[in-house]
């Protein structure tokens, strides 16, 4: 064999063998700096995926932070999953929510950041507004704590009923003060208020349930203002007391705060869902 046959030959083996070591220790070292935070979600639709995908590639390409996401499917899951550690942050509550779980299961889960805002709708089948719905209507609310509040403040600012002024917290409807149409307010589970809407004037309808119902917003006759009333309905990241401070977890919340995130949200949700990070609530 040619001298010259044999340099080319112990070259390419150096390069070969200098390929393979970086390969197994260049991309290990990289790896072994990366942070994994484990992120507990709702099961949801393929715009939820398409915005936290995006989410976990600016907290991979900015801050180093590779997200590993965990699917609930009941609402009970997440913050026990917490509390249990075998999530690091989850995002799938509002304040009241939390508050609510906080009160109830002795927790102390924190906000470490507001993501989006889901102003809840009346809709009708059959009226255009909410003057044209008759004496004696029936109306469907959610039932559950958080949600029958909200829904009676909704009936409230739309002019349809007056509440107590009451600082016990969450409204039920032992608080209606005055209600001169006399209507009937049916509490059902909240996944039940759109199979509802035939047999009652309006339905008070949350946004997941009205988008996996495939509900037209030309069906809704009243808007949840956003302003200081709402700000008990934001949504957000959270994680326990303890972890609130943890530098990897801010990260993911601004890499959830961007404008991308935002544009995504608008594509994908037109107004059912608003940003509500950068949102003043006046």
């Amino acid at each position: 064999m040619k001298k010259s046959k044999k340099w080319i030959i112990g070259i390419i083996v150096l390069l070969v063998i200098v390929g393979i070591g970086w390969l197994s220790f260049g991309h290990k070292s990289e790896s072994q700096n990366e942070k994994v935070v484990k992120v507990g979600l709702m099961s949801g639709s393929k715009a939820d995926d398409e915005i936290w995908n995006s989410v976990a590639k600016t907290a991979k390409d900015k801050y180093h932070i590779k997200l590993q996401f965990v699917h609930f499917t009941d609402y009970t899951q997440p913050n026990a999953a917490l509390t249990q550690h075998s999530v690091d942050i989850n995002a799938f509550q509002h304040y009241a929510f939390l508050n609510d779980w906080n009160k109830k299961h002795h927790t102390d889960i924190k906000s470490i950041g507001n993501t989006v805002i889901s102003p809840i709708r009346l809709y009708s089948n059959k009226y255009k507004n909410v003057k044209q719905i008759p004496n004696g209507s029936q109306i469907v609310i959610p039932n559950d704590a958080t949600n029958e509040s909200r829904s009676l403040i909704v009936l409230k600012d739309a002019g349809l009923l007056k509440l107590k002024d009451t600082k016990n917290g969450l409204l039920t409807v032992g608080d209606i003060k005055d209600n001169p149409k006399k209507l009937d307010i049916k509490e059902v589970d909240a996944s039940q208020t759109p199979r509802l809407l035939n047999d009652s004037a309006a339905a008070v309808v949350n946004t997941n349930y009205a988008l996996t119902a495939h509900l037209s917003s030309k069906k809704s006759i009243f808007v949840e203002p956003t302003n200081k009333q709402s700000k008990p309905w934001i949504n957000l990241i959270a994680t326990n007391k303890d972890d609130e401070n943890k530098k990897e977890y801010k990260d993911v919340v601004k890499a959830y705060q961007t404008n991308k995130t935002a544009d995504l949200i608008k594509k994908n949700y037109g107004d059912l869902e608003l940003p509500a990070w950068n949102r003043k609530f006046n």
